[in-house]
Parts: structure tokens; sequence; C-alpha cells
């Protein structure tokens, strides 16, 4: 959805794009079959040469899940048992952990292979928050669009991925809803 690009800082925004391969108004999924979810991997740069169907059923439960932690941005709201269990194996799995680089501190994943891979995309999460900028990255409120999106407003009160697409569509539902109700 080329129309609704709401693009993320830095590395936040691989954690969009990947939100992303799931979009429900075209009705797509890039993590649907074998050999889609290889493309996506491997044009943003993540180890899935060898993605097996089990690892892409892993890896579309983690982006259920990472798409869970985004609405729950909205309200500021605790994320669900399952998603925080979700997201804290795949930790796990992918063994990140910190390192010391010169006076720095980074995370760094040491699995290898599709563990690596979400490890990357869960140290861009990590990351966003240790920045204070993940509660801004967002699924639009729009029900028939949910499209991930960074929210630049100066409130972080954005609720729709463009206010001139979803959250005009909303307002004039709202105002036909009302004038419907009055009639």
């Amino acid at each position: 959805m080329t129309s609704k690009i709401t693009p993320a800082p830095e590395g936040l925004e691989l954690v969009r794009r990947f939100a992303n391969t799931l979009d429900i108004e075209e009705g797509t999924d890039a993590l649907a079959h074998v050999e889609e979810a290889r493309q996506w991997l491997k044009e943003n740069d993540l180890d899935g040469d060898d993605l097996s169907h089990a690892e892409l059923e892993y890896l579309t439960t983690l982006r259920e899940a990472m798409r869970d932690a985004l609405s729950a941005n909205h309200s500021g709201g605790e994320l669900t048992e399952e998603t925080l269990a979700v997201l804290n194996q795949a930790a796990a799995a992918a063994r990140i952990s910190p390192e010391l680089h010169g006076s720095e501190v980074k995370l760094v994943a040491h699995a290898r292979g599709i563990e690596g891979a979400v490890g990357s995309l869960l140290i861009e999460m990590l990351e966003a928050m240790r920045a204070g900028i993940w509660a801004r990255l967002k699924i639009c409120h729009n029900d028939t669009c949910q499209w991930a999106f960074y929210d630049r407003s100066r409130a972080r009160s954005g609720k729709w991925c463009s206010m001139s697409i979803c959250g005009n569509r909303t307002k004039q539902q709202a105002f036909r809803e009302r004038h419907s109700a009055d009639s």
C-alpha cells in the first residue's frame, strides 16, 4: 500500500515493513507462502534462504505478536500474556545479548537462520523502546486497514495511517451514522 507509507526512523522501519507484510485492505500477505517469505526476507537483508514451512508458521506467529504490540501502542495498554510469551520465546531462541563495542553497548542476535532474522527484528524493537520511540509505531484504527504506521504527531495521538484516507473515511462514516440516526 504505497499511498499510505509513513516510514519509521532508522531500524524501526524494518519492523514497520515486517508488520505490513499483511495487508488487510488489499487482502495480500507476503508471508503466505515459503517462497514469498524467503523473497521478503532476502529483500530486507534477513537470513531466510532455508526457510521451512514450520519456520514460516513461526514467522507469521511473531508478526501477529508484533502487530498486537503495535495495537497496544495506541492505548499504552499492557501486552497479553500470549504476546509476551511469543516475543520472549523468540528473543531467547535468537540468543540476543548485549555486547560492548568500544564505548557502546549493542544488542546482538547470535542465532542463525530464521531465529537470527527474527532476532534482528526484535533488536530493532528493543532499540526503539530504549530510544523512547517504540510507542509511536502503531496499527491504523481503521478496521479495514490496520496498516502499521509511525505516528509523527506532536502529541503522539495519531490513530490512522493517513488522515486523508483512513481518518477521512472514519469521520465520514461517523457523520453518516449520526445523520441517519437523526432521520
